[in-house]
């Protein structure tokens, strides 16, 4: 829902000025690299659902999006404590679906 939000112009120009810089701001790149995270993240989560192993790549994949798209924050003199914690929460999730979905390949969980 964030990356739709984020997309739509109408709910950005809604947004408090700091989210609204940062959105607006923020390369084609990093908008490209959060959405491989969402959408990965995503389609990780159904594979993993659907317990196929290649969820372990994807879930990497996602993570690889997570952390390309927060390099634009460190530029960011004065981001929004708000964008740091969504950052690393997402980070955060990343890193555990990484794990469990590898934990639940060595269980013989997913095939």
């Amino acid at each position: 829902m964030n990356f739709v939000s984020q997309m739509n112009t109408d709910m950005v120009a809604s947004m408090p000025e700091a989210y609204r810089a940062l959105v607006e701001s923020r390369p084609a790149w990093a908008t490209s690299a959060f959405a491989i995270a969402v959408f990965g993240g995503a389609l990780g989560a159904i594979l993993l659902l659907f317990r196929m192993s290649a969820a372990y790549y994807v879930f990497i994949a996602s993570l690889v999006g997570a952390v390309a798209a927060q390099i634009p924050l460190i530029d960011m003199a004065d981001f929004p404590i708000g964008a740091l914690i969504g950052g690393l929460s997402q980070l955060v999730a990343s890193m555990f679906l990484i794990w469990y979905s590898k934990y639940a390949n060595r269980k013989g969980w997913v095939s």
